[in-house]
């Protein structure tokens, strides 16, 4: 496992539950938005998944049961509900995760990433849209200035494709197995409920502040045993 000094977000763009943690660190903890080092944690497709495991990597993912989904739409409504938010649910048919996840990675590079995440989570939570649909990214490069055909086809781009597939090693790598996930070190956070032991994790680090406790509440410990399901849910 490698040891990150900095701080790591993984984000998918697809998880209602990322999209709130995204929401909520925003706008509680504006200053760690430059510090994080924003990941994009998404499904590979065929083609990524082949590069993935020729490079030895397997993507720690499970498809969850209806039951489970159904759950996931019932306590997004119930968290959604409590901070004021509406949601628009988007159907996803035949998705391709790295439409939106690899266009982030050409905003990234204009200096629009953090504008790009707003844009694209309100399109899909916001709006009900279909953001693996190359026109919906079109249209989010366009209102950015970052050119719309570049990001709407950044997977196509084979050179933003080896980007990708860097990306799922470090997710392999980094034991991450749903989102939103927080890394720092061997420290790991999963899940929306855990953004803040994550924010007092980085606190004590600074200094000046007291060593926290070995293991920090809710922290997950390498070598422990992990679930291996989607923490973001149906989409």
């Amino acid at each position: 496992m490698p040891r990150n000094k900095t701080p790591r977000f993984y984000f998918s763009l697809r998880s209602p539950y990322s999209w709130l943690a995204y929401e909520e660190l925003t706008a509680r903890h504006p200053e760690l938005v430059e510090r994080l080092e924003w990941v994009p944690f998404y499904e590979p497709d065929e083609e990524s998944s082949r590069a993935l495991q020729e490079r030895g990597g397997r993507f720690p993912y499970s498809e969850m049961s209806r039951a489970k989904n159904m759950y996931v739409l019932q306590d997004i409504g119930r968290i959604a509900k409590a901070r004021g938010i509406t949601v628009s649910w988007p159907v996803d048919r035949a998705p391709v995760w790295e439409v939106p996840h690899l266009g982030y990675l050409v905003a990234a590079r204009e200096g629009r990433g953090q504008d790009y995440i707003r844009a694209v989570y309100r399109a899909r939570f916001g709006e009900g849209r279909d953001i693996c649909d190359p026109q919906t990214i079109a249209d989010i490069g366009s209102a950015l200035g970052i050119g719309s055909e570049t990001v709407s086809r950044a997977a196509a781009d084979q050179d933003l494709r080896a980007r990708g597939v860097d990306i799922l090693m470090d997710v392999c790598k980094d034991g991450v197995f749903g989102v939103p996930f927080f890394v720092q070190g061997f420290t790991r956070y999963w899940g929306l409920d855990r953004l803040d032991a994550f924010v007092e994790h980085l606190r004590s680090k600074e200094p000046g502040q007291a060593s926290p406790p070995a293991a920090s509440a809710g922290a997950v410990a390498i070598g422990r045993s992990v679930d291996d399901g989607h923490a973001g849910g149906c989409g």
